[in-house]
C-alpha cells in the first residue's frame, strides 16, 4: 500500500466518523424502541452530503478541475446510475453525463421508458482526472464516502454501475466487467447490475444489445420490487387496526 492510498483511507475513516457524529446516531438509537425503523431518522439529505463535500480539496484532482460534479436527478430515485468520473463537458458544466457518452446514456434511459429526471446519475469520483485518465486509488478512496452517503440519502432499489471502475469499487472486486454484467449483485442490500459504460459503447456499438439485455433485467427486477413494496402508509394503517382491536 502506497503512502497516498494509506492517507486517503485515513481521510475516508475520518469522513465516516464525522458523518455518523453529524447524524446523531447515538441519539437516534436511544430514541428508538423495539420495532422502530432507523431508516427514515438516519436518512441524510443529498444537500447535506453536498454541503459536507464542500469545495473539496481532499485529493490532488482539485488542482486541475473546473467544477465539482456531484450528481443530478431525482433525490428519491428507485434507480441510480454510477459512472467512473466526469469528462471534459461534465467538468465545464458541473453536471454528470452531458457529453457524447451522456447523450447515449440519456437515450438508454429513455428506451427504458424513463427520463433523467426520474433517475439519479453520479460518478465514483466527482472531479475530472487530467486528460480523462483512469481514476487512481487515492482519488477513489477520497470520494467513496460521499458516494456511499449519496446512496444512503437516495436509498434506491437498484444501482446500475457503468463500466469497470464503478462496478469494482462498489462491489469490492477485481472481476472484469464482462464477467460481472448480466447478473445482479448485492451492495448493502441494494441490487446492483453492472453494465458497459456508454463511452465503451460508442467505440463498440455491437455490444449495445448486451447493455439492453441488462437494462431489461433492471426494469423487470425494479417492477418486481415495486410490486412487493408495502404502501407508504401501511405502517400507520396497521397501528390504527391494532388500536381498534
Amino acid at each position: 500500500m502506497t503512502p497516498e492510498v494509506f492517507l486517503a483511507q485515513i481521510r475516508t475513516l475520518k469522513e465516516r466518523i464525522r458523518y455518523f457524529r453529524d447524524m446523531d446516531l447515538e441519539g437516534i438509537l436511544s430514541r428508538s424502541g423495539p420495532g422502530t425503523s432507523l431508516a427514515d431518522p438516519a436518512r441524510v439529505s443529498l444537500q447535506v452530503v453536498q454541503e459536507d463535500l464542500g469545495d473539496c480539496q481532499r485529493c490532488k484532482l482539485h488542482h486541475c478541475r473546473t467544477r465539482i460534479v456531484f450528481g443530478a436527478g431525482n433525490p428519491r430515485a428507485d434507480l441510480v446510475f454510477i459512472g467512473e468520473a466526469p469528462g471534459r463537458e461534465e467538468d465545464r458544466q458541473g453536471q454528470p453525463f452531458v457529453g457524447a457518452a451522456g447523450q447515449l446514456l440519456t437515450r438508454m434511459i429513455q428506451a427504458m421508458g424513463l427520463s433523467r429526471q426520474q433517475v439519479y446519475i453520479t460518478n465514483i469520483i466527482k472531479c475530472r482526472p487530467p486528460e480523462n485518465r483512469n481514476p487512481e486509488e487515492d482519488e477513489i478512496a477520497s470520494c467513496e464516502p460521499f458516494l456511499r452517503n449519496q446512496l444512503k440519502a437516495i436509498q434506491p432499489l437498484i444501482i446500475c454501475t457503468l463500466g469497470k471502475f464503478a462496478a469494482q469499487t462498489l462491489l469490492r472486486t477485481r472481476t472484469t466487467i464482462s464477467r460481472l454484467r448480466g447478473q445482479f449483485h448485492d451492495f448493502e442490500n441494494i441490487q446492483v447490475m453492472p453494465t458497459f459504460h456508454p463511452a465503451y459503447l460508442l467505440r463498440n456499438p455491437q455490444d449495445k444489445k448486451l447493455v439492453w439485455e441488462d437494462l431489461q433485467m433492471i426494469l423487470a427486477r425494479m417492477k418486481e420490487i415495486q410490486n412487493n413494496r408495502p404502501p407508504v402508509n401501511s405502517h400507520r394503517q396497521g397501528e390504527k387496526q391494532v388500536r381498534e382491536l
